[in-house]
């Protein structure tokens, strides 16, 4: 089994997607305007329209309503990401740290509330454990 994307529903998808192309420098490819992905090398971030739940089941999801799922992004340079987007993004969770797991990471919020979490391997273990990943 493969993970082929994560998709978050929101009210405003022009904005997300606007939001996550500034932040991660992918483009998004349009389905319609109700559903667009931003396509990586490893995995696919969806980004669909409130008018697309009912075709899953009417009531099945609700934007802007997580509280329990990160979005992560692994980059060359969580420092530099940082920079990147600071002035921008109006809310940091936490600024660069390095986890007791060996990742350097920056967790801020999307324009819906979803926490978002950008992360580079820094210790050796980590390093390993992401060498094979495409970034």
């Amino acid at each position: 089994m493969n993970l082929v994307s994560i998709r978050v529903i929101t009210d405003d998808v022009a904005r997300l997607v606007r939001f996550y192309e500034r932040a991660t420098g992918l483009r998004a490819t349009w389905a319609t305007d109700d559903f667009a992905e931003l396509r990586s090398p490893s995995g696919t971030l969806a980004i669909g329209s409130t008018r697309t739940v009912p075709l899953f089941a009417p009531g099945s999801a609700r934007p802007a309503d997580n509280r329990s799922v990160i979005v992560e992004f692994l980059v060359d340079d969580v420092d530099a990401v940082h920079r990147d987007l600071t002035g921008w993004v109006t809310d940091f969770v936490k600024e660069p740290t390095t986890m007791p797991w060996g990742n350097r990471a920056l967790l801020l919020r999307d324009p819906d509330g979803n926490l978002v979490n950008f992360f580079t391997p820094v210790t050796p273990a980590a390093v390993e454990k992401f060498a094979d990943v495409a970034r």
